[in-house]
């Protein structure tokens, strides 16, 4: 089958939601490469994944991110005009608060089983503390203490590969305990519940807007072997506000954690902590602001790479 690439250049401020906006046209794959990440990586004092770098990549110069899709080529003129209509919007509502870089569009046809194949081969096991993260197809045998959660190749709503998710999964690891209830909020592929469930949690509780973020945490929980441990549900939040979370986990951009402020802590335990990533520097303050106003203190704030994470509570009298 042939598809269509789209290649757009960005920041690696506005790549989250260039992807964001991709992936809300297809199912056939988004990826972000950005000079960034592959420094953090090769820095990283725990892990490395590779021997040698170009030095090329160190040097002080302005450099491009690069987002690419894959779109089927019989939708290809359609489905690549909305992608660049709602990338246009996305900057306008930015207010130029967010850098969107020049936003240059390639395309190019490729065939599909080359660019699955390519993707594939460079897809590694990633650990992030306890949990390791691994491509369903590649054996890997745990160490002791490691928990593995497989995700599918065709299914990549979240990998563990981004600051904003590793730190999602390696801040819960502070909290969760085998009386834990949890709620993944915007759970893509379901990596952050079923990460909760393999570290002891009874019961989580994932929901997204996306048909097919649903669709993929759903198949992801029963490769996992917890779909009985895990509802999944196609919502903004829980419709249920009987049901409570003893950590809430959200790795969103900064705008909809701003946008979602007021309906966390109806599902949020008195004694819970609420654990928000997906936040650059500029819209720390206002998500830090949106939250003290529904009653959550912020009761530790990391940042790795670009991209800031919260651990919140309730404040106490």
């Amino acid at each position: 089958m042939k598809y269509t690439e789209l290649t757009i250049h960005t920041t690696t401020e506005a790549s989250e939601i260039v992807s964001d906006i991709m992936w809300a046209y297809t199912d056939y794959g988004v990826t972000i490469c950005d000079r960034n990440d592959i420094i953090a990586l090769q820095t990283a004092k725990e892990t490395t994944f590779w021997d040698y770098m170009d030095d090329e990549l160190t040097e002080e110069k302005p450099f491009d991110v690069l987002v690419k899709c894959y779109v089927a080529e019989d939708v290809a003129k359609e489905t690549v005009a909305n992608i660049l209509r709602d990338i246009a919007d996305a900057k306008e509502r930015s207010g130029g608060e967010i850098p969107f870089g020049t936003l240059e569009d390639t395309k190019r046809q490729v065939d599909g089983d080359d660019w699955i194949d390519v993707w594939k081969k460079h897809f590694r096991p990633i650990p992030l503390g306890a949990i390791v993260v691994v491509p369903e197809w590649i054996a890997y045998e745990p160490k002791e203490g490691e928990k593995t959660v497989l995700l599918d190749s065709n299914m990549a709503f979240g990998t563990g590969e981004h600051e904003t998710t590793s730190q999602c999964v390696e801040l819960m690891q502070k909290f969760i305990t085998p009386q834990s209830v949890c709620i993944d909020v915007g759970c893509g592929s379901g990596i952050l519940g079923i990460s909760a469930v393999k570290l002891g949690a009874p019961k989580a509780y994932l929901t997204d807007i996306d048909p097919i973020a649903v669709e993929s945490a759903l198949h992801n929980s029963e490769l996992n072997g917890v779909a009985d441990k895990t509802v999944v549900a196609l919502s903004n939040l829980l419709d249920d506000t009987d049901v409570k979370g003893d950590v809430v986990m959200a790795n969103i951009t900064g705008e909809v954690l701003k946008i979602l402020a007021p309906s966390m802590p109806k599902n949020l335990k008195e004694d819970g902590v609420l654990i928000l990533s997906g936040i650059i520097e500029s819209r720390l303050e206002m998500v830090k602001g949106a939250y003290e106003e529904v009653g959550l203190t912020v009761v530790e704030e990391r940042k790795k790479g670009e991209w800031y994470a919260l651990v919140l509570r309730h404040k106490k009298d």
